[in-house]
């Protein structure tokens, strides 16, 4: 049973290192691609944003579930969470696709502050794509230590990347000029 566990975790960790990898090239690649004579998606912001600050909350009460012994709640939450951070992605590269990217328009310490968080949202958004699969091939696989250890990890960079994902739109949104 264990060697039946190590190959498909093996098997896993080849998928997860791939979509890692995969993930953060074709989102760089397909922000510089513009759709022609496509009508701008400058509705979706908000929507993502929206969607940013539910996961966030979905991932509270994720870790309260399983903190609770619910781990049908906590499967559930999880699993939810990640299907919203695809929604997210696939959202935020439309957006881009059809639309000019908005430059911050603060001055001074505000403008620092903005470029602080959104630099390390991106970073840790990239970052967080193997520790999210990782973490979730170990509650896949059934190692649970695992798991749980991993788990420490990817939530509060995860729970990080959600929230600033939110802040970031709203230090953002009075620049937009097409919204």
């Amino acid at each position: 049973m264990t060697n039946t566990i190590t190959n498909k975790e093996k098997q896993f960790n080849k998928i997860i290192t791939i979509i890692s990898i995969a993930v953060p090239i074709v989102v760089a690649i397909l922000f510089g691609v513009k759709i022609p004579n496509v009508k701008p998606l400058s509705f979706l912001p908000p929507i993502y944003a929206g969607i940013n600050g539910l996961t966030a909350v979905l991932l509270i009460i994720a870790v309260w579930a399983i903190k609770n012994g619910n781990r049908k709640l906590h499967q559930n939450l999880m699993s939810t969470c990640i299907g919203l951070s695809l929604l997210f992605l696939l959202m935020y590269i439309g957006y881009h696709m059809t639309s000019d990217s908005t430059s911050f328009g603060g001055e001074g310490v505000i403008k620092y502050v903005y470029y602080f968080i959104l630099i390390t949202h991106i970073i840790l958004s990239i970052a967080i794509i193997p520790l999210v699969l990782r973490t979730y091939a170990k509650a896949y696989l059934e190692d649970f230590k695992a798991h749980r250890k991993i788990a420490k990890i990817t939530f509060p960079i995860w729970l990080y990347v959600a929230i600033t994902g939110v802040v970031v739109y709203f230090m953002i949104s009075p620049y937009y000029t097409h919204i």
